[in-house]
């Protein structure tokens, strides 16, 4: 059964209904198939033949961006989950919703290509998580902060990817572009609501973490 892309949580939930919530919203990224609420912009364009060596990498390249997708849902909803005001929980939650319309579009474009996503997702989730934990406990605007430095990070993956990703398979080509532009409104929109900056060193454990998740997802 495939699910719907849908975020939103009534506000008079417990904490410990949003942690329940959460946690149900973790089983599903992982396990259940997710149809998107906005049409993959990838409809409608030219399926290239591609060769064997360019399919198995815009496979491998899509998988890594189906992971950093379940990540991004793990972010969102132990960010949601933590944060001090409905403002700033619906703030977390319209982002997700975007979220999980590249997760559903990546997760197709995996299966057209004929490679698989990562065996790891759970663990992927699950990291994702108790980073995204650290930073709503930080405080709000820490927790903003984390998203433009995340948000930033990602565009810059994703512009890679657009490098890498053989000329004739527009139809990856096009998912990338459009999730390139929504992570970087998503970091503008994080900046505008008051994010503070997140101190070098951390930057750069955060860059880290992503290269050890790229490296990894691209082949498991």
């Amino acid at each position: 059964m495939q699910r719907t892309a849908s975020n939103t949580q009534p506000r008079n939930l417990s904490l410990g209904d949003r942690w329940l919530s959460a946690l149900d919203g973790g089983l599903r990224t992982v396990f259940t198939p997710t149809r998107a609420s906005r049409p993959s912009p990838a409809e409608g364009l030219p399926r290239a033949e591609l060769g064997p060596g360019d399919a198995r990498e815009a496979g491998a390249l899509m998988r890594v961006n189906h992971v950093g997708e379940i990540c991004a849902q793990a972010l969102y909803q132990s960010q949601a989950l933590f944060s001090r005001t409905d403002e700033l929980r619906g703030h977390f939650e319209h982002a997700a919703q975007e979220e999980l319309d590249h997760l559903a579009w990546t997760a197709d474009r995996v299966a057209e290509l004929g490679a698989h996503t990562s065996h790891l997702a759970p663990l992927w989730w699950a990291g994702a998580f108790a980073w995204g934990s650290l930073a709503g406990l930080a405080g709000d605007k820490w927790s903003l902060g984390f998203v433009v430095e995340t948000e930033r990070q990602v565009e810059a993956h994703l512009a890679s990817h657009l490098d890498r990703l053989p000329e004739a398979d527009a139809p990856s080509r096009a998912i990338v572009d459009r999730m390139k532009r929504e992570e970087a409104e998503h970091a503008d929109a994080a900046l505008a609501a008051g994010a503070q900056l997140l101190p070098p060193p951390v930057q750069g454990l955060m860059r880290l973490a992503a290269k050890v998740m790229t490296t990894v997802a691209h082949r498991i």
